[in-house]
């Protein structure tokens, strides 16, 4: 994808990590938007959301969380919420960014709801994309038996089976093209063969889960005094329904939004999510 430009900073442990940096368009200044991807993913799943938003005037961050496409890769006990929010926040002190919008998928939703917990005044508002403070324990079980299989495939025809076979519940739509643009999102070439885009290491404290903060306590300090837009997909086997009508009952500021015959987790390159976030991004101004 063009319009970017590679950004990099450092992290307090010194691995140079990574984003992508879009311009905003001309126009009145608006807030910058922080994207952050799900648990085995990066920046390029915002590959067709970020252009969107930048035309809209938000300078767009997509960023490669530790241990994913452009970053380093670092200890595996550090391929956990507090260090990944501390690395956004070095970011946004790193280039002056005072106050942001975030848009966080899966994973990406817990570091934005472990921001708000220890950096409040950088999260002016929130899309939360198919996570939240209670999981099903199926999706759970689904993400724990792939995240950081070491596999290498001779062809990318053969990484775009397997990511078919992965998802094809949670985008029943998706065409052999997609799961091919979806692969190349996913993998790189390395020696001569199809790998990953990112350190196994990262599954180890997911697989073990650590004792950690409340999640209803991270929650609650992300949905208060803000605006929030939470996303599920119809299909998602992550967050149930009935949990996400949880997250925002009592909550004026808070809204739900349903994405039809999309899985864990929308892409946000479809019809309802994009409106849906279109809508939310002019409400707040």
């Amino acid at each position: 994808m063009s319009g970017y430009r590679d950004l990099y900073w450092q992290a307090s442990d010194g691995l140079r990590l990574h984003a992508r940096d879009y311009p905003a368009a001309s126009g009145p200044a608006r807030l910058p938007i922080l994207c952050l991807h799900g648990l085995t993913r990066n920046a390029k799943d915002f590959g067709a959301l970020a252009p969107r938003l930048a035309e809209l005037g938000h300078r767009v961050l997509a960023l490669d969380v530790r241990g994913r496409g452009g970053s380093e890769r670092g200890a595996p006990e550090r391929y956990v919420l507090p260090a990944y929010a501390g690395d956004v926040e070095r970011l946004a002190q790193a280039i002056g960014i005072g106050r942001a919008i975030f848009i966080g998928t899966s994973m990406g939703g817990l570091i934005t709801m472990e921001v708000a917990a220890r950096a409040a005044g950088l999260i002016h508002a929130a899309v939360v994309n198919d996570v939240g403070p209670k999981l099903s324990p199926r999706g759970l079980a689904r993400i724990a038996g792939y995240a950081g299989a070491a596999q290498a495939f001779a062809t990318w025809d053969d990484a775009a089976a397997q990511v078919r076979q992965l998802n094809e519940d949670a985008l029943p739509h998706y065409t052999a093209r997609d799961w091919r643009a979806m692969a190349e999102r996913m993998f790189r070439e390395s020696d001569g063969v199809v790998i990953a885009d990112y350190d196994p290491g990262i599954a180890v404290p997911f697989k073990s889960a650590p004792a950690g903060a409340d999640p209803q306590q991270r929650w609650e300090a992300l949905v208060t005094g803000r605006p929030i837009l939470v996303l599920r997909g119809a299909r998602s086997d992550l967050l149930d329904q009935d949990a996400a009508e949880a997250m925002v009952a009592g909550k004026p500021n808070a809204r739900l939004e349903m994405v039809r015959d999309v899985g864990h987790a929308p892409m946000l390159d479809e019809p309802d999510a994009l409106a849906a976030i279109i809508r939310f991004l002019a409400d707040i101004g």
